[in-house]
């Protein structure tokens, strides 16, 4: 089973429709899908209003998420490690015991070519439309992923 962690700062924004965007795209008995925020801002909290409403709105449930935080572990427990920002990629890679667990982390947007800034942007301070932009960008990356990850684990 190939384990997938999807990474952004508080986890409730980015990270969380990054996970149930990609979760609900993949069979369920060959991949496994979580999420974390590099800071503990929110450990323990449902994710934003915004993102559980936009998410909705395109049938995906992600109101049973809930917030953690990234620990040195999840570099054992996860076989792709994917940064919504490079300030959460550097973050994450600080906490890297060698190379091994660096190879495991990029930066999710380097999966579409299609996309010249690699960085998801962060709605948490702006309103439903920036919201739904980023919901749109994850799940055109999400399509793109999903196609490698079938290829190499069915």
């Amino acid at each position: 089973m190939a384990r997938i962690l999807m990474v952004c700062l508080g986890n409730i924004c980015r990270s969380p429709l990054a996970h149930g965007i990609l979760e609900s795209k993949l069979p369920s008995d060959h991949f496994y899908v979580d999420s974390a925020g590099t800071a503990a801002y929110h450990i323990g909290n449902s994710p934003d209003h915004r993102s559980i409403k936009v998410a909705k709105t395109h049938g995906i449930d992600i109101s049973h998420q809930s917030a953690r935080q990234f620990k040195v572990s999840d570099f054992d427990t996860f076989d792709y490690i994917y940064a919504m920002d490079s300030s959460n990629y550097n973050n994450i890679i600080s906490l890297a015991r060698g190379n091994e667990d660096i190879g495991k982390v990029k930066l999710f947007l380097e999966e579409n070519t299609a996309i010249f800034n690699k960085n998801v942007p962060d709605p948490y301070y702006g309103d439903m439309s920036d919201f739904e932009h980023v919901f749109n960008i994850i799940e055109s990356t999400s399509k793109l992923l999903l196609k490698k990850l079938m290829r190499a684990y069915l």
